[in-house]
């Protein structure tokens, strides 16, 4: 059972091959059994690939095995039609194009294997890569906000600024009006005298104007603070909203790119394994030499030939006799009198009937 299914896969004539020793036999199953396993490889590697990018294990899987039923029925027909003719060259013409597939299709094989393979280093490329992308999108994002919380920042600290200037004014009012109080300073007259009494209403006008711009400026830096404090919580939300899009990014294009990251030398080997792998059944069948199979399928189709051509020329020569034949006969009849006599009749009768038509048709408008 698993013999004949290889030699299915081979595509060679069953009917032709039981005539064939086992050996000869054997050859087949050997390349039908590497055209299988190609297949499957090809949906072993389309069916990984595509789970990367839907995610989904049963869309995977089904499209996994239309990509291994092409592979398989490609492979399977370019073996089954490149034609043992003992000549190398003309063999390696007839594959040429399927091995110029087979790179592209060990391309798109080896690659989803290649993301399965190095996937841990992958992960750490990915990894820097998000954490680069986590910073740059901050600043991005930063530099949106950043210059108006700087600015209300900037408001905030010259309001204080304002405060403290008065605060020292007043401080200094203080001293001035209590040390004309002690005579240490000003008129250095001690006690309480129209001086004295001039600087302290000036001390406490200011102590007035301080407490009305600490009341003011409170309220200016509580409202820049709000603001702030709004801005900063957009950021956080912004940063919030943005950083999924990043933690994402792992889809079949950016774990490719990380690949390519890598050394390249490990790569190519996988590359050229599955390169031998795919052009494996092509390979095959130009390195086997030609069999007995090769020569009685070769028999098989000069007989079908042959007989074709026969059929051919038969048809041509019969062809020629009858066309000979009726010229001959077409030949006699042309001096024949009866004939002629019949036939002149007939065409008398046929231009009387057209005249009388003519004539029933022109009456009615006359």
């Amino acid at each position: 059972m698993l013999k004949r299914f290889f030699i299915i896969c081979s595509g060679a004539d069953t009917d032709i091959l039981e005539q064939c020793s086992s050996g000869e036999q054997n050859k087949y199953v050997g390349i039908g059994a590497t055209v299988f396993f190609t297949a499957v490889m090809a949906f072993i590697a389309a069916g990984y690939a595509l789970y990367t990018v839907f995610d989904n294990l049963f869309t995977a899987l089904f499209f996994g095995l239309i990509w291994g039923l092409l592979i398989f029925n490609l492979d399977r027909y370019i073996v089954s039609t490149i034609k043992k003719t003992g000549s190398a060259i003309n063999e390696f013409i007839q594959a040429s194009p399927r091995l110029i597939l087979a790179v592209i299709i060990a391309i798109v094989i080896a690659k989803p294997l290649e993301l399965k393979i190095f996937e841990k280093e992958i992960n750490q490329v990915l990894l820097e890569e998000k954490n680069a992308m986590t910073l740059a999108n901050k600043n991005q994002i930063a530099a949106q906000f950043n210059p108006e919380i700087e600015a209300l920042t900037a408001e905030i600290n010259n309001l204080q600024n304002a405060i403290t200037l008065k605060e020292s004014e007043v401080n200094n009012l203080y001293d001035t009006y209590i040390t004309e109080a002690e005579g240490t300073a000003g008129s250095k007259l001690l006690g309480k005298g129209p001086v004295y009494k001039e600087k302290r209403d000036k001390h406490d006008t200011a102590l007035i104007d301080l407490q009305n711009l600490k009341t003011e400026n409170k309220i200016k830096i509580n409202a820049a603070e709000t603001k702030i404090a709004e801005l900063q919580g957009n950021y956080n939300t912004k940063i919030i909203n943005t950083q999924p899009i990043i933690n994402n990014f792992d889809g079949l294009m950016a774990r490719v790119n990380a690949l390519n990251r890598l050394p390249w030398l490990p790569s190519l080997f996988i590359f050229l394994l599955f390169l031998a792998i795919e052009t494996a059944p092509i390979l095959a069948k130009l390195l086997v030499q030609k069999g007995v199979y090769d020569f009685k399928l070769e028999d098989e189709e000069n007989a079908v030939k042959h007989l074709i051509l026969q059929n051919k020329n038969h048809r041509s020569v019969l062809l020629d006799t009858e066309n000979t034949l009726n010229d001959s006969v077409y030949s006699d009849l042309r001096n024949d009198e009866e004939l002629y006599t019949y036939k002149s009749k007939k065409a008398r009768e046929l231009l009387q009937l057209q005249a009388d038509s003519f004539y029933k048709r022109q009456k009615p408008m006359l």
